[in-house]
Order: structure tokens, then C-alpha cells, then sequence
């Protein structure tokens, strides 16, 4: 079925949410399968143990901007109006508010998509994380936090002309695309080195289709809807508020893309923890750790927000189109997670006297 088909058939923001729904489904079978997370990634990274979740994230950043940047030379996909370029931005917003995420994602032991693909397999910790996650999205946006988030965001700012990074360095959408095959050969390396499963590295590969896929998706929808649609990929922050918005208000409210997507991915996530058999009732241990996460789904919510998109949203997506806020926003994701990795998890030295003598020991 065509796309003007498909519309007419189901109609505007119907289409497009049924199509949100499909590439969410996706992106959460593929995440589930790979274990796709920028939390892991970050603390391999850190801490010089392992390349597995490294490999696979590469693999997912680097398809995707490889992917993005050969539809758009193709003449398939044009992301000038996409909000990460389209209009002004917010250098300050982007590093304060990646700080904090990366910050709260290592407190909550994995990113705002990452606690959507959890608690769909049944993780009780990831399905409170990503309520409050949430609703401090919601706050930052409209409520409580817009105050200090506008101000933050005002601190310093930049033009639509200046968003551009692929314009700015003069490297044009061929050197984008360059830039992120040498990304995938690393990624590949790593994937060799770790001795993944096919299966894990090939999804890792999906998840970054799934963001290109969303960008060509709502471009198309753009050119041939009757309804204003928003060019967009995949992002967890503003969406999750959007449904937050959706189960709290009158029925009949407008659907969109960002309806489709979050029930997508936990509809993908469960299907794919159904046939690995991994689908598994779990709760927080102690109240420590119920602290610790609460505490990591406000940073995220807030920072995610103020970063203009989480470690898809802005990590991902705005980084394949090379948006210069959203590589700042994902530079400060990996220094604040580095940062709360040192301060939070790092081991630390004890002493314990053992027959009269002291001797150090490593507390996990």
C-alpha cells in the first residue's frame, strides 16, 4: 500500500500513529535483543572493562547516522525543518541538561528508552523510574520546573543558521555519512573483540534503522499529509510526557507520532522477552535503592527536557543529522555519567583488621 493509500485509508494522525506504532515496535525488539543502552556503554567506557555494550551502541549511532545521512542524499529525506535545526537552541540547555541525564541515568541504571524496554519485561523498578521520569518531563515542560528550565536555557543561545555542524565544518551530507562508516568499522572491531552473537549485534544494527526510519516515516508523512506534521525521529522524553498528557485528559484528544511510539516499544520489548523467555517479575530490594532510582528519573526528566531529547532523542537522532546541540547534549551525557560512575559506583578501598593487621579490601 502506498502512503497516500495508507492515509486515506486510516486517515491523518491515525496513519501516522499506526506508523509510530510499527517503528516503536521495532526499535523495543531490537533494544531488548541487543541490550542497547547508553548507561552500559558508558561504564564500560569508564571504567576500561568489557567492549560488548560499547560495541553495541556504536553499532546502533553508527547506522544511524549512516543510514539518515544516504536518504538524504538520495533525495528521500530532508531534515532542514526538523526542530534541531529549524530553530534557535540552547548551548546551555544542551550541556547542563546532559550532564544531569547522564548524572541520573547511571543513579537509575539505564536511560529513559532503557527503563521502557525494562519494564516491559516485567521490571517494577524501571516501570516507577519511568513514571516519574515522566511527569518531571511534564513539569519541565508546562508545569513547576518550566521557570528554571527557561532560564537555564536562556544562558546561552544560538541561531537556526549556526545548529547546522555538517554546514558549519563544510564537510556536506557525504562526510556525515563517512563519518559514520569509520564509526561502524569501530563498532565492528568491538564486536569482535567482545565475540557477540549475531543476534546481538545485528539488533544493535536495527535499533539505529529504527531512528532512520523514523526521520524518512515523518518526512514522507509531511510532504503528503493534510495535517501539519512534525519531521522527528525517535526521542523518550517529550513522548513520554505526551502519553502521560493522553491517559490524564478528557478522551478524544489528537494522536500523533509520539502516541504510536512508547506503546510501540513496550509492545516490541515484550514480544521479544516472550520468545527469549526472559520476561520476569522484579521489585527494589531495599529503600536505598528505591531512593537512588526516584532520584535518577528526576535528573533524567528534567535534563532530558532541558536537553532538548534523551540518549535517543538527542544522543541518536539529533546526532544523525548532526545538530551541534544535540552532540553537545550527548558529550555532556557521557561526562555526567562518567562523573556519577567516579562518585556513586566507583569500588572504594576499606580497612578491616584481620588478626591484628590491617589489609585492604575492595567493597563492590
Amino acid at each position: 500500500m502506498e502512503l497516500n493509500q495508507f492515509i486515506e485509508t486510516f486517515g491523518d494522525t491515525t496513519a501516522l500513529s499506526i506508523t509510530g506504532l510499527l517503528i516503536g515496535i521495532g526499535f523495543g525488539f531490537f533494544a531488548q535483543r541487543s541490550r542497547f543502552c547508553l548507561r552500559s556503554a558508558v561504564v564500560e567506557f569508564w571504567n576500561r572493562h568489557g567492549t560488548a555494550k560499547l560495541a553495541i551502541w556504536l553499532l546502533a549511532f553508527s547506522t544511524a547516522l549512516i543510514a539518515t545521512q544516504a536518504f538524504i542524499l538520495a533525495g528521500w529525506l530532508d531534515v532542514s525543518q526538523a526542530r534541531q535545526l529549524a530553530s534557535s537552541g540552547s548551548m546551555s540547555g544542551a550541556l547542563i541538561g546532559g550532564l544531569l541525564f547522564g548524572y541520573g541515568m547511571i543513579l537509575a541504571r539505564g536511560c529513559s528508552s532503557r527503563m521502557l524496554v525494562l519494564a516491559a519485561n516485567g521490571n517494577l523498578r524501571a516501570l516507577l523510574t519511568g513514571l516519574i521520569f515522566a511527569v518531571t518531563a511534564q513539569a519541565s515542560l508546562n508545569g513547576a520546573l518550566s521557570p528554571l528550565r527557561q532560564w537555564l536555557s536562556g544562558l546561552w543561545t544560538i541561531s537556526s543558521g549556526q545548529r547546522d555542524l555538517l554546514v558549519s565544518l563544510h564537510f556536506g551530507h557525504l562526510g556525515g555519512l563517512v563519518f559514520g562508516l569509520i564509526w561502524l568499522v569501530a563498532g565492528m572491531a568491538f564486536v569482535v573483540r567482545s565475540r557477540l552473537r549475531h543476534l546481538e549485534w545485528l539488533s544493535g544494527i536495527g535499533v539505529g534503522l529504527t531512528v532512520a526510519a523514523a526521520w524518512l516515516a515523518t518526512y514522507q508523512f509531511s510532504t503528503q499529509s493534510f495535517e501539519v506534521v512534525t519531521v522527528q525521529s525517535l526521542s523518550f522524553t517529550g513522548p513520554s510526557a505526551d502519553i502521560l498528557m493522553l491517559v490524564l485528559s478528557p478522551p478524544g484528544q489528537p494522536w500523533n507520532f509520539n502516541i504510536g511510539l512508547v506503546p510501540g516499544v513496550v509492545l516490541g520489548s515484550f514480544i521479544a522477552a516472550l520468545i527469549g523467555r526472559e520476561l520476569k517479575l522484579e521489585g527494589f530490594k531495599d529503600g536505598h535503592s528505591m531512593r537512588r532510582y526516584i532520584a535518577g528519573a528526576i535528573c533524567m526528566g528534567f535534563g532530558g527536557m532541558l536537553a532538548g531529547g534523551c540518549a535517543v532523542g538527542a544522543g541518536v537522532s539529533g546526532a544523525a543529522i548532526f545538530a551541534l546541540t544535540a552532540w553537545l547534549s550527548l558529550i555532556g551525557m557521557w561526562a555526567g555519567a562518567g562523573l556519577a560512575n567516579h562518585l556513586v559506583d566507583r569500588p572504594r578501598p576499606a580497612v578491616t583488621a584481620n588478626a591484628g593487621n590491617l589489609e585492604q579490601t575492595v567493597q563492590p
